[in-house]
Formats: structure tokens, sequence, C-alpha cells
């Protein structure tokens, strides 16, 4: 059977007073790919169609993080917080080094961990993120976002169809087998997300709006080759962000994805998947490739 999200068992890793749920599938040569998920999104909010093909050369590692899903602890208020869990969390593994994917809240802990321990990652790919000191990072209150977070009729993943794609119809209907796609794993399933955890990944998000010395400068220090990728109409983080990171990481290549906004690498899982192995498979030092 090909290895997927949509039947590999939850794990659960153990480190000191923690336990952390976690899915690893996949085998290959290559580095294994670690993954750090959305705001709120637990294991079952990676889209298949996005996982399993990079499981066909490496292992693919789900990660979630203190507080969600079935990891013990509670949601930590700040990024730094949430990196040093996923950092705990690989040294448990044994992990020594790896290559990373992360989207939108899973980029900002990619960014720190990378940071703080620069040997733990290969390459990186930043897709929906910002950097610290960014703008309009996930302010869930304006008129854009608000009118669909707020509409009682839409329940579960049909909220993510409307603030994850653009409001074109040929976005929305690439929403729509988004998240047929990831109701396809019927069993082992991980809790929602409620309220507590939504508050306490809006204070990190408002934490890393904040400039701290210089900004942008700690950018400068992320020397690997890292791939940046937005859809340019995203509401929730919106594309300047990208724009920021390609302009001050040293080793940055920018992707952009049309008539899509924060899903774009849903929308156009075929062609980020294909752009984003190209990446992490070529050997060059620079992010080019």
């Amino acid at each position: 059977m090909t290895a997927s999200n949509i039947t590999a068992p939850t794990q659960f890793l153990q480190v000191e007073s923690e336990r952390y749920a976690y899915r690893r599938f996949g085998s290959g040569s290559k580095l294994p790919l670690l993954c750090l998920q959305h705001f709120t999104g637990t294991l079952d909010n990676w889209d298949p169609a996005v996982t399993d093909p990079f499981a066909a050369e490496r292992e693919v590692i789900l990660f979630e993080n203190a507080g969600m899903g079935r990891s013990s602890g509670t949601v930590p208020k700040t990024i730094a917080g949430m990196a040093a869990h996923a950092l705990a969390f690989l040294t448990g593994l044994g992990l020594k080094t790896c290559d990373v994917l992360g989207f939108s809240l899973g980029g900002m802990v990619a960014q720190h961990m990378a940071l703080e321990r620069p040997s733990i990652f290969r390459r990186v790919i930043l897709v929906g993120t910002a950097p610290r000191g960014g703008e309009d990072v996930m302010h869930l209150d304006k008129p854009s976002l608000a009118k669909h977070l707020g509409n009682p009729t839409f329940r579960g993943y049909a909220v993510l169809q409307k603030i994850f794609f653009a409001p074109t119809e040929s976005s929305q209907a690439a929403g729509a087998a988004f998240i047929e796609r990831l109701m396809r794993r019927a069993e082992d399933r991980e809790p929602i997300s409620g309220p507590a955890v939504a508050l306490a990944q809006v204070a990190a998000f408002r934490e890393w709006e904040q400039v701290l010395g210089e900004r942008f400068s700690d950018l400068k220090r992320i020397q690997h080759p890292t791939l940046v990728v937005n859809g340019v109409f995203d509401e929730m983080i919106p594309v300047s962000n990208s724009y920021w990171l390609s302009a001050h990481l040293p080793n940055a290549v920018l992707l952009t994805y049309p008539d899509s906004a924060h899903g774009s690498l849903f929308q156009f899982h075929e062609s980020f998947t294909r752009q984003a192995a190209a990446f992490l498979t070529s050997e060059s030092k620079f992010a080019p490739y």
C-alpha cells in the first residue's frame, strides 16, 4: 500500500513530561521532511495530495505541538515556546537533521527553530507565512475573514474552503476538492481544536508581529536554502509578508500562485509538490534549482 496520511497510524512519543502525537510514513534515501501545521490545525488538516507525493522518496513526519489534538500539555502563547516543543520532539526521535515544510503558523515555528538550532534543518520551505515583524498576520476580525468565520452555516472544514481559497469559481472548486481529500481518513482522527487553542495561538501571532531590534534582521542569520510560497490573494497572511521573507533571507527563492489564497499549496498541489521536491533534492548550496 502506498504510504499515506490517510492510513498512517497516529503514534505517540514521550519526551520528559510531554507526550507528542505524530504520524510518520514513507521511505527512501532522502532526508525526512518535518511538516509543521497551520493555525488550529491538527494532523488531519494535512492534505494527502501534498504529504503523500513526498513520501515516495523520504519519510514524512507530521507533528502535533503541545496542547494540539492528542498531544499533551498547553498550547504555548509564543512562537518560541512552540519551537521549543518541536525541537524537543526531534531530539526525542533521535533526528539530528531533516528538511522542513512550515505552513502558516508552522512557518513561523520553522524560522525560530532554524535560528535556535541551525543544524537541525538542511532546507526550508515556508508557505503562507510571515517573518517576525510582519504585518496583518492572522487578524481574524477584519471583514474579509470575519464574515466567514462568524457565519453559522459554515461548520467544520467548510469554513476552510472560504478562508483558504480565493473567492473565484475555480479556487472555490479546488477548495471543495481539498475538503473531500481531508475527509478520506475515516478512523483514528484527531479531536478538533477548541477556542482555548485559538486564543493561545492568536496571542502568539500578536507577539510575532512585534519588531525586536532592527526589523527583519533575524532573517539574515537563516542561511538555509529556502523556498517561500504563497497565493497572491492570501487574506490571512498577505503575500507582502512572503516578499519580505524572500527579500531578507540571504538564500531564498519566491514562488507565488495566481487565483489562490492561503491554501495555495493545496489548490496547486501537483505543481507545489513537483516544485518542492525539485528544491529538496537539489544538491546546490543555493536556493535556486
